[in-house]
């Protein structure tokens, strides 16, 4: 695994002004970083964890629940040392009574995040956590830190009390008493990062807490997609584009059309998907292929799926209006047309949906009544690896993320922008710290809003849509300007070396 040479000081021999070098004679700091949660579907802290190991040369525990596997990055760094703890479940309880299946789950957590920190790992110079959560997690590692002599740092995302704001209310007593927990153990740490301007304010002025922003950013898997990596993502994920079960739609129906392409040789089946065909040692786009709009989600009530949903019929109705279609037009055979190569001035629209969450089966269920012409859905979940290589093969992303709190920024965005991938956003209070409209995305506050943006994105596609192209070279400038590695050298170094130096070894 490659290291680069930029260390901060924490446990370094300096020659002449120049990088780091490590003292043999000393024993190597270390670094514990606590999700109290799925660590596959924390990036942020996986790339804490990477940076830590690499650019800070510290040896990395990282204490999380079990579930989806991390990125490669994480599993091959020899410095990387993951604890898995098994999730708290008490589904049974919490039908009967909410309240203490939540103060019960709650003690579980504390006591073997507890267990963990304390006896499972050994004594790490700092303490890098993720809020939210906040109940358990910031009295367990506030009590592990004083208890081990270490530090302790917070990496505010968001606030926990908005989270279960969303489903209680912010007036009810269980929020309120979070909201105080969450503050209470929040001033207790040595120091604080968050994400976003916004979140610094509200943390200074309302929470007596001063943080530093880090803002997130890409890093280096994230990039635009070569051709022939296109050609072997699409390859691989064919059956479930275009042959998912009981599904009948412009692409699985469409799909039927390649045939054309049979008679090129008989391999061909091997060498083409629905957006690229390869001849010989030749790879390329087709360009009857559907535009390709990726959106990700937790599937959870501070992201409003129905907005997707209803932008996407109103784009199928508004391109049949604009290309004088009528009822009398069979779709299947629409669809056999296109997929055998005919165009026309607006595009299929294939929206591949990735995440997990609790709302999926329910949005899948209103997917399959929809019975749209021109539009197809796909959930999936994909690899840490695959995905960045379907963003960077994508013509449009779509984030749906409003914030609970209104102070944090979708991290999604920020993967999409390290793609090249333009953004059509849901606008909220602090989203143009981000996306800078018209340059590298749009926003939007209603569904048909949205569908307007779909029409003059997409008219013209694939080679005569100017506004997309132009958007798509102002991600391709967000992305070049900023990367997590020097983000985190910039901010989070300084704020880490100090904390750790601060405290007696």
């Amino acid at each position: 695994m490659h290291h680069t040479t930029a260390a901060i000081p924490l446990r370094a021999l300096t020659r002449d002004g120049g990088g780091a070098i490590d003292d043999p004679m000393e024993k190597k700091r270390r670094a514990a970083v606590v999700v109290l949660g799925d660590i596959g579907r924390s990036p942020r802290m996986q790339y804490h964890a990477l940076s830590l190991a690499r650019q800070a040369n510290l040896e990395v525990d990282i204490v999380a629940n079990g579930g989806n596997e991390p990125h490669v990055a994480i599993k091959e760094n020899q410095s990387i040392h993951l604890h898995k703890m098994k999730s708290v479940r008490l589904q049974a309880l919490s039908k009967i009574s909410s309240v203490l299946a939540l103060l019960l789950k709650a003690t579980m957590q504390f006591i073997v995040l507890v267990w963990f920190l304390c006896f499972r790992i050994p004594r790490p110079d700092i303490f890098l956590v993720q809020n939210p959560p906040s109940v358990p997690t910031l009295a367990a590692v506030k009590l592990s830190s004083w208890l081990r002599r270490s530090s302790f740092v917070i990496d505010w995302h968001n606030f926990g009390y908005t989270l279960l704001g969303l489903s209680h209310g912010r007036s009810h007593i269980i929020v309120k008493i979070y909201h105080w927990f969450e503050k209470f153990f929040g001033k207790m740490a040595d120091g604080s990062l968050c994400v976003t301007q916004a979140m610094q304010h509200e943390l200074a002025q309302n929470w007596g807490i001063q943080a530093t922003v880090l803002y997130d950013q890409p890093p280096e898997f994230f990039h635009s997609s070569s051709i022939e990596e296109k050609h072997e993502l699409f390859c691989r994920l064919e059956n479930s584009i275009c042959h998912p079960d009981s599904i009948r739609d412009c692409v699985s129906i469409g799909a039927e059309g390649l045939e054309g392409y049979a008679v090129v040789n008989s391999m061909s089946k091997l060498n083409h998907s629905i957006f690229t065909a390869q001849i010989g040692n030749d790879i390329f786009l087709k360009p009857n292929r559907p535009a390709l709009v990726v959106s990700s989600t937790s599937w959870t009530p501070d992201e409003d799926f129905s907005m997707l949903l209803q932008a996407a019929v109103m784009y199928d109705r508004r391109v049949a209006a604009a290309l004088y279609e009528d009822d009398s037009i069979q779709e299947e055979q629409l669809w056999m047309d296109i997929g055998n190569g005919k165009q026309f001035l607006y595009p299929r629209l294939l929206f591949i949906i990735t995440g997990k969450g609790p709302e999926r089966r329910k949005y899948e269920e209103q997917i399959k009544k929809l019975n749209l012409r021109r539009v197809a859905f796909r959930t999936m979940w994909l690899s840490a690896e695959d995905y960045p290589l379907l963003l960077g093969s994508a013509d449009l992303g779509v984030c749906l993320h409003t914030s609970s709190s209104g102070l944090d920024l979708p991290m999604k965005v920020v993967d999409m922008f390290g793609c090249g991938l333009p953004v059509c956003a849901v606008s909220f209070s602090c989203i143009n710290e981000l996306v800078k409209v018209e340059k590298n995305g749009l926003l939007f506050s209603s569904p048909s809003e949205l569908a307007d943006q779909f029409m003059m994105l997409f008219k013209g596609f694939p080679d005569h849509c100017d506004a997309l192209k132009s958007l798509r070279d102002g991600a391709l400038a967000t992305c070049s300007t900023s990367r997590w590695s020097t983000e985190w050298q910039t901010h989070a170094s300084p704020l880490i070396s100090q904390v750790i130096s601060g405290k007696p070894c």
